[in-house]
């Protein structure tokens, strides 16, 4: 909340000295903490940003401002300088610091959150891999992604749905249903090769050999709903394991196969829709989409020559059905060759009266999994691929997750594995646990001595903690919010795991400099209250992330 307490205040100030200059306009500047190398809390860029408008040097510009904040923002700065590289530097003052320290500590796990002032109907799409075979490594960075997102908007306050699209119709699900009834048959001794673009997997022999032995017939058994049937019960499981567990799974042959009282089914409707508003039109036998209106490079086919509707078709029927279903915002997460996809749907949301604007769509690369130095190669049609359950197996659900959100979604992420595994500081994970850990041992240890058992914070001479090591640990305790903001903006939430780690980081160091249970019990009062700031917002944060903090490592 402090970077933000600048920002506003810096706002205010901004537009007192521009209106002193007969300017009226707005201007965007940043604050940031500045490099480490630097002696201050918080830098911007505000003084270079109004130089170029009012054709006055930064560093005039910069003492203006200054002298403006002297005056009238001395109960949060302590005092503001120009720096030489064009940027202002700012020192806030530590009772600033303490009563942020404060409201963590009445707060806990609520820090941050704004519950009472958004309820806006938020529906986050992820995962939403075909019925075909388990989950993938692939698949498991999607689901942390998408799972740790809805937490982190649920807890800003979003009335949030989380959904699982199931594609359970169409061309691959016939595929499926082949390579189960081609693995029955084998088994059932008949001399039958399984063709090289069948699914592989092993999986389609198991649920062949569970329906010999529950004694159906080959006329009696539909391949498909079994195949589908064994195969999301298995997804299901991996995802409850990985803590993940969604509001609704929504079924493709909801909106294709599945029809009103006048025979109409959802995708009837949606192209009917477009085909009525000019957006969609006839062809030689073919209902196409108007996309070249929405800047795309050619019209895409809805429905074929010979009556069935594309993948597409059925995509603009469900994003019609969950605007429908009252969602005001949607989020997709999509692997990331589903790029040529994006324009597309967008284009369609226009195309059926809503506004593109509340629909994100997040691309995320996908996993190599690094095995001994190795990449392993994965394809689901092979069966050659790495499970997400046996990674979950092997490093615990914890390392996982946290591992597949080290990096935003847009960039690749190689896992290593061995690194995952490990019970030090080099792996993050138990980097950032382990604080939590040494949190809750100090603040035990602790109840032994009745000099420091006291729960009152305003008994708490919190002035004591002015060493840098205590401020630094401070002001990141607060940038907790900032981290909840840009996660929030950038529906990514990679930028809590580097939080995290800057907070262990900050921690340790604090540790190592400022013994805690000290003899000065006032001292000791005061840092112990620090420890367990930091330990409310490592559990909050870690939570965030689905990842659990252990109190013992």
């Amino acid at each position: 909340m402090i970077k933000q307490k600048i920002t506003t205040a810096l706002s205010n100030v901004v537009v007192e000295y521009l209106e002193s200059k007969g300017i009226a306009e707005s201007v965007n500047f940043t604050v940031e903490v500045p490099p480490k190398n630097i002696d201050a809390d918080f830098a911007t860029n505000v003084a270079m940003i109004i130089a170029k408008k009012v054709k006055i040097s930064p560093r005039v510009v910069a003492q203006g401002i200054i002298n403006i904040i002297s005056k009238k923002f001395s109960n949060l700065i302590e005092k503001a300088d120009f720096a030489t590289a064009g940027f202002i530097n700012f020192y806030v003052k530590n009772n600033v610091l303490y009563t942020e320290l404060k409201v963590i500590l009445k707060e806990r796990n609520k820090y941050g959150s704004m519950t009472a002032n958004n309820k806006k109907k938020v529906l986050v799409e992820f995962v939403s891999a075909n019925p075909t075979g388990p989950l993938h490594i692939g698949h498991g960075r999607g689901a942390a992604i998408g799972d740790s997102i809805s937490r982190i908007l649920k807890y800003l306050g979003y009335n949030v749905s989380k959904e699982y699209y199931l594609n359970d119709v169409g061309n691959q699900m016939l595929v499926l249903a082949n390579s189960v009834e081609v693995r029955y048959k084998q088994l059932k001794g008949e001399k039958i090769e399984l063709p090289a673009d069948y699914y592989q997997g092993e999986c389609m022999v198991n649920i062949a050999k569970r329906l010999i032995a529950e004694g159906k017939s080959f006329e009696e058994v539909d391949f498909r709903r079994e195949a589908v049937k064994d195969i999301l019960k298995t997804i299901k499981e991996d995802l409850k394991d990985f803590a993940v567990e969604f509001d609704s799974w929504f079924s493709e042959m909801s909106i294709v196969v599945v029809k009103d009282k006048e025979g109409k089914s959802e995708v009837d409707r949606a192209c009917q829709y477009l085909l009525k508003k000019g957006d969609a039109y006839e062809k030689d036998d073919v209902l196409w989409l108007a996309s070249t209106k929405f800047g795309d490079d050619k019209d895409r086919v809805l429905k074929r020559s010979d009556g069935r509707y594309t993948y597409l078709a059925s995509d603009v029927a469900y994003h019609r059905s969950k605007f429908k279903r009252g969602f005001q915002k949607l989020v997709n997460f999509w692997g990331a060759d589903h790029h040529g996809y994006v324009a597309r749907i967008q284009a369609c949301v226009q195309m059926l009266d809503f506004n593109k604007e509340n629909l994100d769509i997040i691309l995320y690369q996908f996993v190599s999994l690094v095995r001994n130095g190795r990449p392993v190669v994965m394809s689901t049609r092979s069966g050659a691929f790495i499970a997400l359950k046996s990674v979950i197996d092997e490093i615990g659900r914890d390392a996982c997750r946290f591992f597949f959100l080290l990096r935003a979604p847009d960039s690749q992420l190689e896992f290593d594995l061995e690194l995952a595994k490990k019970h030090s500081n080099e792996n993050p994970v138990f980097y950032v646990q382990y604080v939590n850990a040494r949190c809750n041992s100090i603040l035990k240890e602790s109840k032994k001595r009745d000099d420091l058992n006291s729960n009152d914070n305003e008994k708490i001479d919190f002035d004591l903690l002015n060493s840098k090591e205590e401020r630094t640990l401070i002001k990141q305790l607060a940038a907790f919010c900032d981290t909840l903001a840009l996660s929030e903006k950038t529906m990514s939430p990679h930028h809590f795991t580097g939080y995290l780690i800057g907070l262990a980081d900050s921690y340790h160091k604090f540790y190592e400099k400022c013994r805690v249970l000290t003899n000065d019990t006032a001292l000791a009062c005061a840092r112990l209250k620090l420890t367990e700031g930091v330990m409310i917002i490592i559990q909050t944060g870690l939570g965030l992330l689905g990842i659990s903090s252990p109190d013992k490592m």
